[in-house]
């Protein structure tokens, strides 16, 4: 077994460890049980929980692997670099629903390697291996032929760290252009959509990299066309980003009241 296929393999492992944890540690229906770290950016026991285990199963099976995840306490560098969402969708998680996910990504330097998405509550495993396809539940992926964007649907992603009036602007462009428009908490699972054709795109503002990490290589091996995140400061802050079937790339890309840092709109 090669080393890539070695680590794959322990992702898929450790992401479904690491969900059933989430499962065990879910809130039930109702008001959030979280702590809040920013304007509505919840912070839940199983954030930490989920975290630690990833990092320390890593450690003991690839100690020459770096590691970075969303709560921050377990860093390591690497050539090799693993980045860790423990809970994304926290929001959703935080009440209850079932639409939240472990997200798991193998970088090096900037390329995707591995990305393994588990959303154990929806009974689904996205994952990916850099140059042998995406899957969902073990079934090959790809993304949608849309190439009409008033037959698209198109999520954003909302965040309470930009000014609220810009997201309603965006919002009715894209409506006002014939797009169905879905905001549902979890960029990772919206990516990981994008990757099995049930959205034509996506696109956040400011998102950073624990959120995309794993998604990019699924969405890569998926036949995604994705802005450039990893190329520029995504890599290390947040930034925007943008995700679609080829066929609407550019017409969502030209609707955006930004330019995306790498992104030739005009094709």
């Amino acid at each position: 077994m090669d080393a890539l296929q070695k680590r794959y393999e322990a992702a898929l492992r450790l992401g479904a460890e690491a969900a059933a944890m989430a499962m065990r540690l879910r809130p039930p229906p109702g008001a959030p049980r979280a702590k809040l770290k920013h304007a509505q950016d919840w912070l839940t026991e199983a954030d930490g929980a989920v975290e630690a285990f990833l990092s320390q199963q890593l450690a003991a099976l690839f100690p020459e692997d770096g590691f970075v995840g969303e709560e921050g306490g377990c860093a390591r560098s690497g050539r090799l670099r693993w980045v860790a969402d423990p809970i994304d969708g926290t929001s959703n998680y935080a009440r209850g629903s079932a639409r939240f996910c472990v997200s798991l990504g193998l970088l090096e330097e900037t390329t995707p390697l591995i990305g393994v998405i588990v959303a154990p509550a929806l009974g689904e495993t996205f994952a990916a291996r850099a140059g042998k396809g995406a899957t969902l539940n073990g079934e090959p992926i790809h993304v949608a032929e849309t190439t009409d964007f008033t037959r698209a649907m198109v999520e954003c992603g909302w965040t309470a760290r930009l000014p609220h009036d810009d997201f309603g602007k965006l919002i009715v462009r894209l409506i006002d252009a014939g797009a169905a428009v879905r905001v549902c908490g979890s960029g990772t699972l919206a990516l990981a959509d994008v990757a099995c054709g049930r959205l034509d795109g996506y696109m956040e503002r400011r998102i950073h990299l624990w959120d995309v990490a794993a998604g990019l290589c699924v969405l890569a091996e998926a036949g995604a066309v994705i802005s450039p995140f990893l190329s520029g400061s995504g890599a290390g802050r947040d930034d925007p980003i943008l995700v679609a079937a080829p066929g609407i790339a550019q017409t969502f890309a030209a609707l955006l009241p930004f330019a995306i840092p790498g992104w030739t709109r005009n094709g």
